[in-house]
């Protein structure tokens, strides 16, 4: 279950030719392959590109009627691979994933796929997670493009010049028989807007078609002698191919302007902020008119000598602005002008930040800096002219009496009442941190509460944690998670601490990570090496921390996959034979003996704890569609919540410190004995009762209560209710008449 439905979205897919489409990013991308004729597309999920593997599963319907096949890969080397069928068939497919940690893993089949290229269009759309809003380390996919010689395009951010980059993606793959990146950043996959749509198409030739007539060429694979061949031929004749095909098309773009002797060098990625920056010095409008000529490369790589050298003619300086390092334009700038023995004066990082997202306001200050130096006037500050401040008029007297100040006269008053300048304190300055969390009701949550407490008893243990929601241990209130190393790669990372000691290594592995890449790298090393350690395994029930959607694990009926297939299964038969399985990680005094058990006993060997819980977020998701159903048809429901008694908390907020839920706050107590702030449960809570079990040591507080709405009572519980309320009311009515009896008056 993904975390949102597309399924109303997708049937725009299916609109005729010159129909203007509104959406979203990825809805735009997904209407292009289609566009474009696409025979397949596979992916692994992963920000910012989730959400089209999402609309790639809602609009399999319409794929399979155009006769494209489509499927989530078990990783993105897996994604990588399925591209080998555009490598003997004249068949377009597209595969997508979270950049650069997907093209890391599917590094080895891209590097294959370069070298002996590539018959049919292939497409890989890359999700460059890279920036603020990031969740990876911070590096770019420019480096491999470069590596293996595949094609990179970065468009500008909107709908029509991302579409028309998939369009384009396509034929430049054809035209130089080469792989394609097509870079998609954060918030290119997630701007709205409108294009104009072409037919769709059916692909011309079918993965049926080659299935009944296959072929092979040995020139195609890599091994020798042709992978020496693969070399020149990328450099001689690919690259070649593919600088015609740039330029002929023209998919980079210049824009002219009246300070003709500098100029502006940017990815298509950067346009938008560079825009506004250029605005905010008065040196563009909102409708893209700029004063500085820019170039924009969005096709970053190859980089096209001969545009470059046309741009940098008679010009004196130009700013070169890429993100991250090293600075592959700025030095290959520097070469081609070089060898060309052009003089303009080419900066970079010498002006822009050397590391990190160019957002607006580091944008702005970069070209204050090159405006500074070569157009000072267009930073000079408006000199204010002294103006003979006019007499205001007095009052007019009225025939009913009232004094009237003319309008003239009040707008002058104000203006002059007004201050000056307003200052702004820095957001930082004025808002607390926030470090990321579980969410509200998570099940991981009470797996950590768990291992707090055994630590508490055996003793600080060394612990390596993983890509996924458990990750957030990390930080507070838990700290827990020495490394993490890649997806999938938790226990990998404890296997050098396989050594005789008084503790064992703790690996944390969620079950999305599992099936990526734990099972054969981690639990298969752990067997086969002999380890000692313990290793956490959290099933959820879904690749939760990518959006929700199903994984072979995944207790949930699926048409289009095989779930249903249990993580303990693949374990043991793999070799492990210590495994326990808690398939309730709420019940923090189990979870908790398990844990003990697993790092105390004398079975020598891998020992696997699954802690099997569903993710609460797709829980809510799931349920709450079927209780509003319920309701809707009269029946009973029961929706349950947590509070805290202020009378009875002694304000010892182990439930906030082992917990860390968001659903728990501090209120005063009310109390003029008791000084301390109380604990609190917000609207939020979801009834999953972990704050109460840890909050004594995983023996239920008695400060909470839990309360129970029932909408559609049946007529027993209606009767015991109005009961109940007599009862209280009869027991309130005796406290206030004891209560009246002693007030002092």
């Amino acid at each position: 279950m993904a975390e949102r439905s597309f399924a109303a979205e997708v049937q725009q897919l299916t609109v005729p030719e010159g129909t203007e489409f509104r959406g979203e990013g990825i809805l735009a991308v997904t209407k292009a392959l289609l566009e474009c004729g696409v025979g397949y597309v596979a992916g692994y999920q992963g920000s910012p590109i989730s959400h089209l593997m999402d609309v790639l599963a809602d609009a399999q319907p319409i794929l399979e009627d155009l006769g494209v096949h489509f499927e989530p890969s078990a990783s993105e080397a897996t994604a990588a691979a399925t591209l080998s069928a555009s490598v003997m068939y004249p068949i377009r497919g597209a595969v997508t994933w979270k950049s650069t940690v997907g093209t890391n893993v599917a590094s080895d089949a891209l590097a294959n796929l370069a070298s002996g290229g590539v018959t049919g269009g292939a497409v890989i759309i890359i999700g460059e997670d890279y920036g603020e809003g990031s969740s990876i380390m911070q590096e770019r996919s420019h480096a491999f493009a470069m590596k293996s010689q595949i094609w990179l395009l970065d468009p500008r951010p909107n709908l029509p010049a991302i579409t028309q980059a998939v369009h384009d993606a396509f034929e430049l793959s054809e035209a130089s028989r080469t792989p394609v990146m097509l870079q998609l950043r954060v918030r290119s996959c997630h701007v709205h807007g409108s294009f104009i749509t072409r037919p769709n198409k059916r692909p011309d030739f079918s993965l049926k078609q080659a299935l009944e007539n296959p072929q092979r060429d040995t020139s195609r694979i890599v091994l020798p002698p042709a992978a020496y061949l693969h070399e020149h031929e990328k450099i001689m004749d690919r690259w070649p191919a593919a600088v015609k095909f740039i330029e002929e098309r023209q998919l980079n773009e210049f824009f002219a302007g009246d300070l003709t002797d500098i100029g502006i060098v940017m990815l298509g990625g950067h346009y938008n902020n560079v825009q506004r920056a250029l605005l905010a010095h008065d040196m563009a409008d909102l409708f893209g008119n700029t004063r500085i000529p820019q170039y924009v490369m969005n096709v970053a790589y190859p980089v096209i000598d001969s545009e470059v050298l046309r741009f940098c003619e008679g010009k004196k300086a130009v700013l070169v602005i890429e993100e991250g390092q090293p600075e592959y334009h700025e030095q290959n700038l520097h070469t081609i002008l070089g060898r060309a023995g052009v003089r303009t004066v080419i900066h970079g990082k010498d002006m822009l930040p050397r590391a990190g997202e160019y957002t607006v306001t580091e944008l702005k200050k970069g070209l204050a800096r090159f405006l500074e130096r070569y157009h000072p006037a267009a930073l000079a500050k408006p000199v204010a002219v002294a103006m003979p401040r006019p007499v205001a008029p007095k009052a007019v007297p009225q025939a009913d009496g009232r004094l009237q100040i003319p309008f003239t006269s009040a707008l002058a008053a104000a203006s002059a009442a007004a201050p000056a300048q307003v200052g702004v304190t820095s957001l930082a300055s004025v808002v607390p941190g926030r470090p990321s969390g579980f969410c509200v009701g998570c099940p991981e949550r009470p797996i950590f509460s768990a291992l707090t407490l055994a630590q508490d008893d055996l003793g600080t243990h060394h612990i390596a944690g993983d890509i996924g929601c458990h990750l957030f241990a990390a930080l507070p209130p838990f700290n827990l998670g020495a490394t993490t190393m890649g997806y999938g790669l938790g226990v990998s990372s404890a296997a050098a601490f396989n050594v005789e000691g008084s503790k064992r290594s703790i690996a944390i592995m969620g079950d999305g990570g599992f099936w990526h890449n734990g099972l054969s790298s981690g639990i298969g090393n752990a067997v086969f090496n002999q380890s000692d350690g313990v290793i956490v395994i959290v099933d959820n029930n879904y690749s939760a921390a990518t959006g929700g959607q199903d994984i072979l694990s995944s207790r949930a009926e699926n048409p289009h996959r095989s779930t249903f297939h249990p993580i303990e299964a693949a374990v043991r038969g793999i070799g492990v034979q210590w495994v326990r399985t808690v398939d309730h990680t709420y019940d923090v005094k189990r979870m908790l003996a398990t844990l003990k058990e697993a790092m105390t006993t004398d079975h020598k060997g891998p020992k696997v704890v699954i802690a099997q819980s569903e993710c609460m977020l797709n829980k809510q998701r799931r349920v709450k569609p079927q209780v509003a159903a319920a309701v809707k048809r009269g029946e009973r429901t029961l929706k349950e919540k947590f509070g805290v008694d202020a009378n009875v908390c002694s304000g010892d907020h182990a439930c906030m410190r082992v917990s860390g839920c968001p659903s728990l706050t501090l209120k005063p107590s009310g109390d003029p004995l008791k000084p301390d702030p109380v604990a609190h449960v917000d609207d939020g809570c979801v009834a999953c009762g972990h704050c109460g079990e840890v909050a004594d040591a995983a023996v239920l507080c008695p400060s909470f209560y839990r309360t129970e709405w029932v909408r559609n009572a049946g007529a027993w519980e209606r009767r015991v209710h109005a009961l109940r309320r007599r009862v209280v009311g009869w027991f309130q009515a005796r406290q206030q008449r004891a209560l009246a009896e002693r007030a002092l008056y």
